[in-house]
């Protein structure tokens, strides 16, 4: 018989339910787009309802499919969005309010307020994140001061919070188990990671009571199991990692030093660290990477928060092409770029800026630019934010020599080729490029002995291609030079 392991990549924008063989191969997937709600300038939510109902559809749709292949499902893993903030009521499991998304910027006002009150060190030293209403601490606190019925139920001990996951594990487990896993703790700014603990302090600034939090767990672990109900047999749920650190586990990046670069909805490069954490003195992060077996493996992280994203605004607003695919032509149509840039700032600048109020910024146009332009500009723009990264890290004292990249992006071979040149690094792509949705299958695995270690997992990783540096020095000098004016003027904003 067949054996399979589903993971649920609970993402930004869609929700996928993916069959993996034990080869960590994708044999077939299911996929859901949800509503983006944009209330106001630099909100975004979405319907948690929702959520639940496009993931269950998907589930459903992966069991028949390993049904009709008559193979059996020995576990499910879940990766999700980190950040994105769900509170429910404990009794009837309705969502209090809307999911507040990682990208929603309504608390940075909030977020100056502690920045003056000096909190910025405490928190960054307790929890490796900078003061940002990109983390969910500070979405939990918005929700408990504007919907008067969730700090209602919080104070009867009726309230629960979670990000995506724990919200899914929730519902799957119809209320048995409330739980996170360390990654998605990690990027909480209300967890310490050193203690690896829910932090006193933090909770008493923020006026969030603990009871509301769910237990932290490792990455592979025992999260309960489905009910029969949802899923016509119970499965065992034994992997959760949120999306950027299960990508680190599914493109095998075990050694410190091995780093991966994830371009879907935004593009986050992760560097392990192992047992070490490195405080970034250019405003890096430093993360939780894993737990496993009560070992904790660090990281150091950029976030960017528009990769895909610029390229869905390309599409869907400003209706340039009708797939995205179609963007790779676009851009090999053009012998350069013609001196315009795009930075989109469309919901601020993450690292290493961590501007809040930037706007997009499209410069160097002039009456022949056209919309190909636009489109170049816009796929450049991730390789340039990635080059700001990796500088950042080596002023840090970390040089990356290798990237191993994944996501929607990087099947664009241009734009792999254009990132090598312009990091000037040698850009790895993986065969599989499920890679955040294998990283909680592997972890499943793991738990139920599928998997005996994580030198076993890395057996199942291949490689697809290797884009090496061809670009004259000169020339990117040149258009780094470019792109450094432009950010200048976004963060004038």
């Amino acid at each position: 018989m067949k054996k399979f392991i589903i993971s649920i990549d609970a993402g930004t924008t869609s929700n996928r339910s993916i069959l993996f063989d034990l080869k960590g191969n994708p044999v077939f997937s299911s996929q859901k787009e949800f509503t983006q709600y944009f209330p106001k300038s630099g909100w975004v939510e979405h319907n948690p309802e929702e959520i639940w109902k496009t993931t269950v559809k998907t589930l459903k749709e992966v069991i028949q499919k390993a049904k009709r292949l008559k193979g059996k499902i020995l576990s499910i893993g879940i990766t999700n969005q980190r950040e994105t903030t769900v509170l429910w009521d404990k009794n009837t499991g309705k969502p209090v309010y809307n999911a507040i998304v990682w990208q929603d910027r309504r608390q940075e006002e909030y977020c100056k307020k502690l920045r003056k009150q000096n909190k910025e060190n405490m928190i960054f030293n307790k929890t490796g994140l900078l003061i940002d209403s990109y983390f969910s601490g500070t979405k939990i606190k918005w929700i408990l001061d504007n919907v008067p019925k969730a700090k209602q139920l919080m104070n009867k001990r009726q309230l629960l919070f979670g990000t995506i996951d724990s919200f899914l594990i929730w519902r799957l487990t119809r209320g048995a188990v409330h739980a996170t896993d360390a990654t998605n703790a990690s990027r909480t700014m209300i967890y310490n990671i050193t203690s690896n603990k829910w932090d006193d302090a933090i909770l008493n600034i923020l006026k969030i009571k603990k009871h509301i939090l769910p237990i932290v767990k490792d990455c592979s672990d025992d999260y309960g199991q489905t009910h029969s109900s949802i899923t016509g047999k119970s499965i065992p749920i034994n992997g959760v990692v949120g999306d950027q650190q299960s990508a680190t586990i599914g493109q095998c990046c075990f050694e410190p030093g091995s780093l991966k670069s994830t371009y879907g909805t935004g593009a986050f490069v992760l560097l392990n660290t192992g047992n070490k954490k490195i405080y970034s003195t250019n405003r890096l992060l430093t993360t939780i990477a894993y737990r496993i077996k009560g070992k904790t493996t660090y990281a150091m992280e950029g976030s960017i928060f528009i990769a895909g994203a610029g390229v869905q605004w390309l599409r869907d607003r400003m209706k340039f092409f009708k797939k995205a695919p179609e963007t790779e032509k676009i851009v090999r149509s053009l012998k350069d770029n013609n001196g315009i840039y795009l930075v989109p700032a469309f919901t601020g600048l993450g690292a290493p800026y961590w501007n809040a109020n930037s706007r997009g910024v499209l410069s160097g146009i002039t009456r022949d630019t056209n919309p190909k332009e636009i489109v170049r500009a816009t796929i450049e723009s991730v390789a340039y934010q990635t080059y700001d990264l990796f500088e950042a890290m080596k002023h840090d004292g970390l040089r990356p020599r290798i990237v191993k990249v994944d996501g929607g992006m990087v099947m664009n071979n241009w734009f792999s080729q254009f990132l090598s040149d312009v990091v000037n690094v040698k850009v790895l792509r993986p065969d599989v490029q499920e890679t955040t949705a294998a990283g909680a299958a592997f972890m499943a695995g793991l738990k139920i002995g599928v998997y005996k270690s994580l030198k076993d997992i890395s057996k199942n990783w291949h490689l697809n291609r290797k884009f090496s540096p061809k670009m004259k020095s000169i020339n990117r000098k040149k258009l780094i030079q470019g792109w450094s004016k432009a950010i200048k003027r976004a963060l004038i904003n």
